[in-house]
């Protein structure tokens, strides 16, 4: 359910919500009755940044609630409340404009998700905030996005293999009128997208490239390519067990420009967008490839595999030169690249590379913009010397462990050639759980992204 309404849907009247800074508490206390007064002195109430406390009425009803507010302006100003308040309307009674509504709003409803899939779902009422019409439609939608992200990357691998990954983009698909396929098995070779099914060939889970199509003609093209690996064992190069536990999530990326596609066609926006995701599972098997091979790839450059466990790159550059030959107006990957990028920027900010100073300083505004960050990591054409190879044209992993997110972003520029490109390194996945973002699959950059897209076209 997603909390948010235009109204109030009972006979209730929404119950107001003061969002207070805290040097200006005691003027605010001043001006409240009496009663008001003497309970917020009895619970020892402190004005600390994100404090909050229920308000007392006639007979100890709820008449309001006080939070204090963030010392940071963040979307997530009201999202503990959103799980703590009682079934009941509540408004913003302070008096802030359109669009910090719109953003306390939609953090508000994206404390309302549940993975509910493999244990019995939350069935108790929520309490609703009640918004102007237009920012509860465009909060949903966006919310609709983001949980769909979140399921696709919280669903285990058994129930989302390649073929399970598809039939998530023919839902989409399906739901907005776009035109669906997908290239699998060993029509991948006979399409010439050797590198994806070299990848994906050891497993009992067929590889494919998954592709939506969507939009006029004469709207410019925007091309979105997400890595969907479904579960990363490493290959031959096998991880350890703690470093496979999570790989479930290593398929983000194809979440993430899933989730996007379905915001871009539910806002209706004018683009002409294309959707391609290689889809596999890297696992062990006597069809795995192996180090030390070489791989054809669509573009007709060749690999040489230093580390099995270096495969997403691998899928994406089929897929990016795919995407490239079409010379679209913006070409945008996502994908849980590297594990170097955890290592400069944290689980929770991604790594931004891009070809282009204007789109890159775009993408940055709409993050800070949405309170959703992205940073920006040089492209460093220098160290291109780390992925040679001695019998290849490149090598799918760097010859020395140094700049390791830099390195796999100037492996993926080689087969973009000149487009405008931008290619988002994140973690899908939140460590641990914060209001408005709960413990596990997480969409990271995607309302700095829609945002970008938005402004860009519209």
């Amino acid at each position: 359910m997603i909390p948010l309404t235009g109204s109030s849907t009972s006979g209730d009247q929404p119950h107001p919500i003061f969002v207070v800074a805290e040097e200006d508490y005691g003027q605010w206390k001043a001006a409240q009755d009496t009663r008001v007064q003497n309970w917020l002195d009895s619970r020892g109430f402190r004005p600390n940044a994100n404090a909050w406390s229920a308000l007392p009425g006639e007979g100890g009803a709820l008449t309001g609630v006080l939070v204090v507010a963030n010392e940071t302006p963040s979307m997530f100003q009201l999202a503990e409340l959103a799980s703590m308040l009682p079934a009941k309307p509540f408004r913003v009674a302070t008096n802030v404009s359109e669009p910090t509504l719109a953003q306390w709003s939609l953090g508000w409803c994206l404390a309302g998700y549940h993975f509910g899939r493999y244990r019995k779902a939350e069935t108790e009422a929520r309490a609703t905030l009640c918004v102007p019409e237009q920012v509860r439609q465009a909060n949903s939608r966006a919310c609709a996005a983001t949980f769909l992200v979140r399921d696709l990357i919280n669903t285990p691998a058994s129930d989302m293999m390649p073929e399970h990954l598809a039939d998530a983009a023919r839902t989409v698909a399906a739901e907005h009128g776009a035109r669906f396929s997908e290239t699998v098995g060993q029509d991948l070779l006979a399409r010439n997208y050797p590198a994806i099914h070299a990848v994906g060939r050891a497993s009992s889970h067929e590889p494919r490239l998954i592709e939506l199509g969507w939009g006029s003609e004469e709207h410019p093209k925007l091309t979105c390519v997400g890595k969907g690996v479904c579960f990363d064992s490493g290959g031959l190069d096998i991880k350890s067990a703690a470093g496979m536990r999570l790989m479930k999530k290593d398929m983000g990326g194809a979440a993430h420009v899933l989730g996007l596609a379905q915001w871009i066609m539910s806002e209706q926006l004018p683009v002409r967008l294309r959707v391609l995701v290689p889809a596999v599972e890297n696992a062990v098997s006597g069809r795995s490839y192996r180090p030390g091979d070489v791989v054809a790839t669509r573009g007709g450059s060749t690999v040489e595999i230093h580390n099995t466990d270096a495969e997403g790159r691998v899928v994406l550059g089929d897929a990016l030169h795919e995407g490239a030959s079409e010379q679209p107006d913006l070409l945008l990957d996502f994908a849980t690249l590297t594990g170097a990028a955890r290592v400069a920027l944290g689980t929770s900010l991604p790594a931004l590379f891009c070809n282009d100073d204007a789109t890159a300083r775009g993408l940055l505004e709409s993050g800070h913009r949405q309170f959703d960050p992205l940073w920006r990591l040089p492209l460093h054409s220098p160290y291109r010397e780390m992925l040679k190879s001695d019998v290849a044209d490149l090598a799918n992993a760097a010859s020395a462990p140094y700049g390791g997110a830099i390195t796999a972003a100037l492996y993926l520029q080689h087969f973009v050639d000149t487009v405008n490109w931008a290619h988002i390194d994140l973690m899908g996945w939140n460590l641990e759980g914060k209001p408005g973002r709960p413990k596990g699959g997480e969409a990271m950059g995607l309302r700095a992204v829609f945002d970008y897209v938005k402004r860009r076209y519209a």
